[in-house]
């Protein structure tokens, strides 16, 4: 797959980046070498090869930190009652993004 300057523009916008034409060069050439590395790596046959749960963490096979259970959650008000300010049941928070 070849990525070109439009689709770095793109993902830059979504991403809210303003990107120098050196950046935006830069980066198609390295997003590029990537995907090629990556389509590379998908020629391999790993039919044989077993999934892995935990890839960095050398522990006996069947590990469990801890068992997964249901527990009770925090009641709203008290889950707000810290919050600088809240409405309809809901944290409120500042906007942070302009475009």
């Amino acid at each position: 797959m070849k990525i070109t300057e439009k689709d770095v523009g793109y993902v830059a916008a979504l991403a809210n980046l303003e990107l120098e034409e050196e950046e935006i060069a830069r980066l198609v050439t390295d997003l590029d070498s990537i995907l090629a590395y990556v389509d590379k790596l998908n020629e391999l046959d790993t039919a044989a090869v077993l999934p892995m749960a935990q890839v960095l963490f050398d522990g006996p096979e069947g590990l469990a930190f801890r068992e997964d259970r249901n527990r009770a959650g925090f009641a709203q008000e008290l889950a707000l009652s810290n919050a600088p300010e809240s409405g309809a049941g809901q944290f409120k928070v500042a906007k942070v993004i302009e475009r």
